[in-house]
């Protein structure tokens, strides 16, 4: 922009992290408008509706039986023709919501509306987040603390392509990063370190191996680098070793933080797809 390059405004504002601004907001509000409610029409003379308002209408119940948990028969319609309604019971609150509430709502929203519109909405969201300088993006349909694209592709693909119960591990891992009530690093960093023995498991055949048993055995039917298998070894250690991960808290353990558990996370995605990576080069069964 013109202002920006002639340093009359910030090139970037400061990531907003544990905040949303009203520009923010906005944006956000409008790509809910643009995808979702844009798509509700008042019902025709005889009371019918078409089926991209029964698509909102049933959002709509969803809202009130399970995210504000009120009667659903004090349910508003969408937009009464003397103003009101549902729309602005819920802009309202999209307004005014702590910045953890409005991460809660969309979150809910993706997970509860059809998948199409799910993935229209979660690509529109981050495009804006990414614009407003948010610390956070959608991340399958969950609201997480990564903001490198990179970070993003490792930890979808991962859970896109790996098999259970390794997908679930890496989907745990991430949903307790991201619990913005009460995350839990410790849980994380396990599940995380646990779809990488999950993968290793599977690939020697053996699924009560450990770890480290698993990669011998994977390295006498494939090569792999000196580097990447101590690097996976070290990963376990501290896994099994920093603030008793693995096992009870040890005494005096150092309790992880969001930056470790966010490490680990992403370290293993990357750990998982290398090796199925490999897995298919060798013609390796998975």
């Amino acid at each position: 922009m013109f202002s920006q390059r002639k340093g009359l405004k910030p090139l970037r504002k400061v990531i907003q992290r544990e905040s949303a601004d009203e520009e923010l907001r906005s944006r956000l509000w409008s790509a809910l408008k643009i995808v979702l409610w844009d798509r509700w029409t008042y019902p025709d003379m005889y009371g019918g509706v078409d089926h991209s308002s029964q698509t909102v209408n049933m959002l709509l119940d969803l809202y009130w039986l399970n995210f504000f948990k009120r009667p659903l028969d004090t349910r508003p319609s969408f937009m009464e023709r003397n103003g009101g309604g549902a729309y602005g019971t819920i802009r309202q609150y999209f307004f005014s919501c702590q910045w953890f509430e409005l991460y809660d709502f969309l979150e809910f929203t993706l997970k509860n509306c059809d998948n199409g519109l799910a993935n229209t909405l979660r690509e529109l969201l981050n495009r804006l987040l990414e614009d407003e300088n948010a610390a956070y993006r959608v991340v399958g349909y969950e609201v997480a603390e990564i903001t490198a694209e990179e970070e993003i592709s490792a930890i979808e693909e991962a859970v896109k392509h790996t098999h259970d119960p390794a997908s679930q591990h890496l989907e745990a891992a991430l949903r307790l990063l991201c619990d913005r009530k009460a995350p839990d690093y410790r849980n994380s960093i396990k599940e995380s370190i646990s779809a990488v023995e999950a993968v290793c498991q599977r690939m020697c055949g053996n699924p009560k191996a450990t770890l480290g048993d698993a990669i011998k055995k994977i390295q006498s039917r494939c090569e792999l680098h000196p580097a990447f298998e101590k690097g996976i070894s070290a990963f376990y250690g501290y896994a099994s070793d920093a603030g008793g991960i693995r096992h009870a808290l040890t005494e005096g353990g150092q309790v992880p933080s969001y930056a470790d558990a966010k490490f680990m996370l992403v370290a293993c995605s990357s750990f998982v797809n290398y090796l199925l990576t490999k897995a298919a080069e060798l013609d390796l069964r998975t």
